[in-house]
């Protein structure tokens, strides 16, 4: 299977909450999109992986995926190991992305962190024929960074994705990881992820990072290359006068 977007995320339900509206839009678009959980999510406080699996399997449905797969990495231990390097390589060689998205090394959990390098290194390693998997190398076109709901400060987005007309349907993703956040009936340990303050804090971002660009959803993203623009015009002009007010 080749894809045009493949989101390496260290946890079920991280691909959901920091880039499930762009998800969403680029399979309606038509696109090819896919998510590689690096982690079973053993360590987590609330739920158990059998329950998390599940709820990964209705997320991908809803995020209309047309793959989801799992590198069992043991969670708390994502690092840059020759090991896990040839597991994403593998996943990287088997679906042949075009764009690879990966967590801004920046974060507050140190799986995101060390997320952020392994997929950097093991990108690049993926393209040296001589590291022999049986399969043919592959380097994905870009890397492009989603922000955790951790590292937004001090940090500037390369570009904004309106998400507005999907942001219900990735709330709807997200909200499938009933294991995971708000659930009044839950009898578990309460949780940073598990207030209702959090789906609050998803609101205020996403209306945050819409109101940059003159929508009223977006989510940001990052990339290291300068980007190419041929026809500013086209790029420019056709926004409307609906956003002439932005600086």
């Amino acid at each position: 299977m080749t894809l045009d977007l493949l989101v390496f995320a260290p946890h079920r339900d991280d691909a959901e909450l920091h880039c499930g509206g762009l998800l969403i839009k680029m399979a309606q678009k038509g696109y090819a999109v896919g998510v590689v959980d690096l982690t079973l999510g053993e360590m987590a406080t609330r739920g158990t992986v059998e329950g998390r699996a599940r709820e990964a399997a209705q997320a991908a449905a809803i995020l209309g995926l047309a793959a989801r797969d799992n590198l069992e990495i043991p969670d708390t231990r994502v690092d840059s190991t020759e090991e896990n390097q040839l597991k994403v390589i593998r996943a990287i060689r088997t679906y042949r992305p075009r764009l690879v998205l990966l967590p801004y090394e920046t974060a507050r959990h140190p799986d995101h962190r060390q997320t952020s390098l392994l997929i950097q290194e093991a990108a690049f390693l993926s393209g040296l024929p001589k590291i022999d998997t049986g399969q043919d190398a592959h380097r994905p076109q870009r890397l492009v960074f989603y922000f955790t709901l951790y590292n937004y400060r001090g940090i500037t987005p390369s570009f904004i994705v309106d998400i507005t007309a999907q942001y219900e349907r990735k709330m709807e993703a997200v909200r499938t990881y009933g294991s995971q956040f708000y659930n009044p009936a839950s009898t578990e340990p309460e949780t940073f992820i598990s207030r209702p303050e959090f789906l609050v804090l998803i609101d205020t971002y996403s209306r945050y990072f819409g109101s940059l660009i003159g929508v009223e959803r977006g989510e940001p993203f990052f990339v290291r290359e300068y980007l190419e623009l041929d026809d500013p015009v086209a790029q420019f002009g056709d926004q409307g006068k609906a956003r002439a007010y932005l600086p």
